[in-house]
């Protein structure tokens, strides 16, 4: 049999293993994202309410929204834009988590396994997972910045119209289409500096938590590899990452929701330290945490249905566990 023809007869994973593991990735997101999104909804929400620069600027004059905590939002929701309008949104964040997770999982794996390389132990030091993590999060979430900036602005249209303003857009392509026209190619990326400072951090604690603490079990306790040991460190990366990633997520929201002008530029903050700043002198450092519960308790099941799916897609599939 020739090289072309043994090639041809390998299993699709060993043929193309870096675009089977993008694919599998991005299934395994697109689920937990769908079961999860009413979360990050209402996190959203959560981030955008009391915002000082909106009220300096005079911008939300007669139209203040009570403050509510994180059921009360979820419930006001529902009661005063409907049961659907949870998933409002859902579209460009499935999307996003195609290309953000896909890009991530296989740049982390070929940084593991290829450039910054196992011990010989096949363990991998925590610095090296510290560093994989973030530089694959940062990677992953620039290429799918627009696609966050139209996410979130969706999220904000059903509070728009509770404010009586109009809303900007009619779905999820003219979301794309207006903003590309109004600001051009870098109107896209808004907000992409923190918000893949957000996702470095994010994935040092999702990605090098899951990691550290899976391969700690195995080596470690009488533990093997199967659900119950994703099932562990899954719940520990999703803790880490929503208490690492809130306030970065907050800076990132505000400043992708923020108006601009007919140039693109954002007129409540000029840049993520701006935003950074404004928010703590104008609400305290603790409103870095807004939307935190939601977070976690998104981030929690988020990773525990991610990986689960991930690795069982993986092996039913015949490729090696993460």
């Amino acid at each position: 049999m020739s090289p072309a023809e043994e090639e041809k007869s390998l299993p699709l994973p060993e043929r193309w293993p870096r675009a089977s593991k993008f694919a599998l990735s991005a299934c395994a997101a697109a689920v937990a994202e769908l079961v999860t999104f009413p979360l990050d909804l209402t996190k959203t929400r959560l981030q955008v309410q009391g915002e000082a620069a909106v009220h300096r600027n005079g911008a939300a004059a007669g139209q203040a929204v009570p403050y509510r905590g994180m059921l009360r939002t979820a419930a006001g929701i529902v009661q005063e834009e409907g049961l659907r309008k949870l998933w409002q949104g859902a579209t460009p964040a499935v999307y996003r988590h195609i290309v953000y997770s896909g890009v991530r999982m296989v740049a982390y794996e070929h940084l593991r396994d290829s450039v910054l390389g196992r011990s010989e132990d096949e363990s991998f030091p925590f610095w090296k997972a510290v560093v994989g993590g973030m530089f694959a999060g940062a990677i992953g979430q620039f290429f799918a910045s627009p696609t966050d900036l139209v996410k979130v602005q969706m999220q904000m249209e059903g509070k728009r119209k509770l404010e009586g303003k109009p809303l900007r857009f009619r779905g999820v392509h003219h979301a794309f289409m207006k903003i590309l026209s109004e600001g051009g190619i870098r109107g896209l990326w808004a907000g992409c500096v923190p918000n893949v400072q957000r996702a470095a951090l994010v994935n040092m604690g999702d990605l090098t938590t899951y990691d550290s603490v899976k391969h700690f079990l195995l080596l470690n306790t009488p533990l093997v590899d199967n659900s119950v040991t994703h099932s562990v460190a899954s719940c520990c990366s999703g803790l880490v990452a929503a208490v690492l990633g809130t306030p970065a997520d907050v800076v990132k929201t505000r400043i992708m929701n923020q108006p601009r002008d007919k140039q693109g530029r954002g007129l409540l903050y000029k840049s993520s330290m701006d935003c950074l700043i404004q928010t703590v002198q104008g609400e305290g450092f603790m409103s870095l945490y807004k939307g935190f519960i939601p977070t976690w308790m998104r981030m929690a099941p988020w990773s525990l249905v991610f990986w689960l799916t991930y690795e069982q897609i993986r092996r039913i599939c015949g490729v090696s566990s993460f």
